[in-house]
């Protein structure tokens, strides 16, 4: 049974903007009468980890931070080995609440930036003065030292920016600098995505920017897996080919909405089921939908395309266009022959969502408490190379002290910042 490795949760429907292309269609006149209350947030956390005691829990909004509980939930989580992030539009990130969301155990925050013009991110996210307020509480949390991560939301607009963007977060200390593409969902149903060919052309740059600062931040692309082809084609030794899966909808990764239905991911509200009648484990082991995602069977193009198990399309994308998660995705500007022979992700043995091998090292007490804050998603592939590193440079056995001293031989910024590589010390 595939297990959950990263839940995204959308714990409000408030919002002090009203983002043009957002998904949850959030914003200021939305009550908090409908949102699960802290008791049931509380124990839908408990059931999530019981799943995976050490799950990614991403809690967002609308904005998250308009709910006083958040900490609480967030504190809750942490303390029970769930690495817990924040997405936010960063306004309401004063040096307080840094402080407090720190303590709560939060090990990131995730911003959202769609240029570095005040017109056009405040005409996209409908908020005068905007853009000031996030850069702002950008440079807060480098001051407080919590990682964050850079997410664009990539169109005909800002597109030209995409360079300039990434060479900011990066310049800025990010973590990781996520693009997104535009899924006809929520808000953006009303919105037009750049052509297959656009998104193509965007693709070819996001992966050189991505082997520009490969060591120091990460650079991704969000509901569009065809990268994944690019990288391939390019004959690349990109990081991006060590995830079994390029759109984990449903596979290892699920979104719960305000008022607690389940979803494959946020751009897909098709409902798996509801946590006010059901546990988080019985729909992740039974639901029908999550079944039909984990074994599919692909129509269209998708479905005759060699990279169909490194890519597959993004799913929310196809459903959104179709109503049916498993058909084509129509932003992909690749025409696959129909019989080339199939591609399999066999770049890597070990890959992001697999299980943690066995152990062929001794590893310390100490050692094996540290690697096992790591989230799951990422656990196996760290194992890997942390074992393969002590074998490298002559260690017999893995112990605490050897993996600060691997982290301080990683570039200084990257090793500085990155949440989970390793394990935190604190």
């Amino acid at each position: 049974m595939p297990i959950p490795h990263v839940v995204a949760w959308n714990i409000t429907q408030r919002c002090n903007l009203a983002c043009a292309h957002c998904y949850i269609s959030a914003g200021s006149w939305h009550s908090a009468g409908s949102e699960l209350q802290t008791a049931d947030c509380l124990r839908v956390v408990d059931e999530i980890l019981g799943a995976n005691p050490s799950p990614m829990l991403i809690l967002s909004g609308g904005e998250p931070l308009v709910r006083d509980d958040l900490e609480t939930i967030a504190a809750h989580a942490s303390a029970g080995g769930a690495t817990v992030v924040v997405g936010t539009n960063g306004i309401g990130l004063t040096d307080e609440r840094i402080a407090s969301l720190n303590a709560a155990g939060v090990q990131g925050v995730a911003i959202s930036v769609d240029s570095l013009t005040p017109t056009y991110h405040d005409r996209f996210r409908h908020g005068t003065g905007a853009l000031e307020q996030t850069l702002a509480a950008v440079d807060r949390l480098a001051k407080h030292e919590l990682d964050f991560i850079i997410q664009t939301t990539v169109t005909r607009g800002n597109r030209a920016e995409l360079r300039n963007l990434v060479d900011w977060a990066a310049d800025r200390g990010a973590v990781s600098f996520n693009l997104y593409f535009l899924v006809e969902t929520g808000r953006g149903e009303g919105m037009r995505g750049m052509s297959p060919e656009e998104n193509d052309s965007v693709l070819a740059e996001l992966l050189l920017l991505e082997a520009k600062y490969r060591g120091r931040m990460m650079v991704r692309s969000k509901c569009q897996p065809q990268i994944m082809r690019h990288a391939y084609e390019a004959g690349s030794d990109s990081p991006l080919l060590t995830y079994e899966t390029r759109c984990p909808c449903g596979v290892h990764y699920c979104r719960i909405t305000p008022e607690g239905k389940v979803t494959p991911c946020p751009y897909m509200p098709a409902v798996a089921g509801d946590l006010t009648q059901a546990t988080f484990s019985e729909i992740w082991n039974d639901s029908e939908l999550f079944a039909s995602l984990r074994n599919p069977s692909l129509g269209g193009k998708c479905g005759a395309c060699e990279y169909r198990e490194v890519c597959g399309g993004c799913r929310a994308r196809a459903y959104a266009n179709t109503g049916d998660p498993l058909a084509e995705d129509q932003s992909c500007a690749y025409e696959p022959s129909g019989d080339a022979e199939l591609v399999r992700p066999a770049v890597a043995s070990v890959t992001y969502g697999s299980d943690a091998r066995a152990a062929e090292m001794l590893w310390t007490p100490e050692a094996e408490a540290r690697v096992s804050r790591i989230p799951s998603f990422v656990r196996g592939v760290v194992v890997d190379r942390v074992e393969t590193w002590a074998k490298q440079n002559g260690y017999e056995e893995i112990t605490a002290e050897m993996l600060s001293q691997m982290r301080s031989r990683m570039p200084v910024d990257f090793s500085r910042r990155r949440p989970f590589f390793l394990g935190r010390d604190r």
